[in-house]
């Protein structure tokens, strides 16, 4: 355990000067972002990702017949919450006021890079002081993991894959997209 004189200096909370890492201060210290200098904007993030699994298991979701109801109803309300909890699940993210959160699913019957399964997408907006990427990244990964729970009794082999942010927009940083997806 570490103690430390209290810093009331301006530059206490100041990222660490030789890190692009924001969330750790001048002595090394984790911290929460002091946003409250910046102006509020309005703020957008794309996030997608895809479960792969068998054709079989693609038929129940599409045809509506797995034994735990609409996978993808439950799926898209499991990430529109999971998108209003970022903040209680990722230590130093800034609770937000979101003004919007969008789950979007297309099966893919055909075989994608040898694999069957379904893409997902997630729009999160919001007016404020900080980016919306880690909701819409925990709003994709929790919408797969309410697919992966629903279909685990007939599918126990499906992999969620390619998880990323594919744009963002507004703040000081702008527009920005994706090239590609870093997949190894």
């Amino acid at each position: 355990m570490t103690s430390k004189t209290p810093n009331t200096s301006e530059t206490a909370n100041a990222p660490h000067p030789t890190s692009p890492l924001t969330h750790f201060d001048a002595q090394g210290q984790a911290h929460m972002v002091d946003v409250g200098a910046k102006a509020a904007t309005h703020r957008i993030a794309v996030a997608t990702g895809r479960i792969e699994m068998q054709p079989g298991t693609l038929a129940l979701i599409e045809s509506g017949t797995a034994k735990k109801g609409d996978v993808l109803g439950i799926a898209r309300i499991a990430g529109i919450m999971a998108a209003k909890k970022t903040s209680d699940l990722i230590p130093l993210c800034h609770p937000l006021a979101l003004t919007r959160v969008a789950i979007e699913f297309e099966a893919a019957s055909v075989r994608v890079q040898g694999a069957t399964g379904i893409f997902c997408s997630a729009t999160v907006e919001t007016v404020g002081q900080t980016g919306v990427e880690m909701e819409a990244l925990t709003a994709v990964q929790i919408a797969l993991l309410t697919i992966y729970d629903m279909c685990k009794a007939a599918d126990r082999g499906m992999v969620i894959t390619e998880v990323g942010v594919r744009e963002k927009r507004g703040g000081k940083s702008g527009e920005w997209k994706a090239q590609t997806l870093h997949t190894s």
